[in-house]
């Protein structure tokens, strides 16, 4: 079979992605697949469009019915670092690992650990850089969970701290725990909802060194309202909004989404479910 198609109907248009605004949407409409010309069709109200899968435009229309074919089958589900499942696409981890040898962090602070896999990803990259720790916040953390982290080779660079992540004790003791001099990063994956990501920005982006980075991760989720797997009030309720409320109140950070230190290719957006999450902390000289 030559031709497939994938209605991409759900979601809307969100207007252009910018320093404060909302990313684009995901491609709606119909979207046929010809595999024997090489071309995408996308069918919208306003036309339809045809361009050759090895354009940007043809990749950006397969890498939108990507996304969404795999947020609905749980793809993301699937994968392992060091034998810990880490529930992220590759292609964020990768670009992630891209930002983390940039800054050779002394510490990660990662918000969420589920079963740990990030942690064991973001010690091993440290180990590999050769200095750096993890520091988990988990609100409830299940007992297998914490037992194989704390059986994992990697267990000696992460620490977990136990409540929630907004918590002021809780934020107390992960700040205790940081020297004055140590280069600190942010990853915030726990409670996705507007209101904990903005606290959690207000928390932990003290905590951030200069040129260093928080990351709220999992915006694609104002992308996705109406798809299977969504809630209703996505479109509004979600980390993307938070970090466009704090970057408004906030300007010595600055939106950084990684831009690929290698292409070769035509491919120019990223494809993530991490859109517009990179925050910046400016050095003195750039604020």
């Amino acid at each position: 079979m030559s031709k497939l198609a994938v209605d991409l109907s759900a979601g809307r248009d969100a207007g252009n992605a910018g320093m404060a605004q909302r990313p684009s949407a995901l491609t709606k409409g119909r979207v046929i697949f010809d595999f024997d010309r090489g071309e995408i069709e996308c069918q919208q109200d306003s036309g339809i469009r045809r361009f050759s899968m090895d354009s940007k435009e043809g990749f950006k229309l397969a890498a939108d019915a990507w996304l969404r074919a795999g947020w609905d089958a749980k793809y993301v589900y699937s994968f392992t670092w060091f034998g810990r499942p880490v529930i992220q696409l590759p292609d964020d981890l990768i670009r992630i690992q891209e930002v983390v040898w940039a800054v050779k962090p002394d510490v990660v602070i990662e918000t969420g650990v589920a079963h740990g896999g990030g942690q064991v990803f973001f010690a091993s990259l440290l180990r590999a850089i050769g200095k750096g720790r993890v520091i988990g916040v988990e609100i409830e953390l299940r007992s297998h969970n914490r037992i194989a982290i704390e059986a994992h080779p990697m267990s000696d660079d992460i620490t977990i701290v136990d409540g929630s992540s907004i918590e002021p004790d809780v934020v107390a003791d992960v700040s205790k725990q940081i020297a004055p001099d140590e280069t600190v990063m942010v990853v915030l994956d726990a409670n996705h909802t507007y209101d904990h990501v903005l606290a959690e920005l207000e928390a932990y982006g003290p905590l951030v060194s200069e040129g260093s980075y928080i990351v709220a991760t999992d915006g694609i989720m104002e992308r996705l309202e109406g798809a299977p797997r969504s809630q209703e009030g996505w479109t509004d309720d979600n980390p993307g909004a938070a970090v466009r409320r704090f970057l408004a109140e906030h300007p010595e950070f600055e939106l950084a989404q990684p831009f690929p230190l290698f292409n070769e290719g035509v491919a120019v957006e990223p494809v993530t479910y991490w859109p517009n999450a990179y925050l910046r902390k400016k050095t003195a000289s750039e604020r």
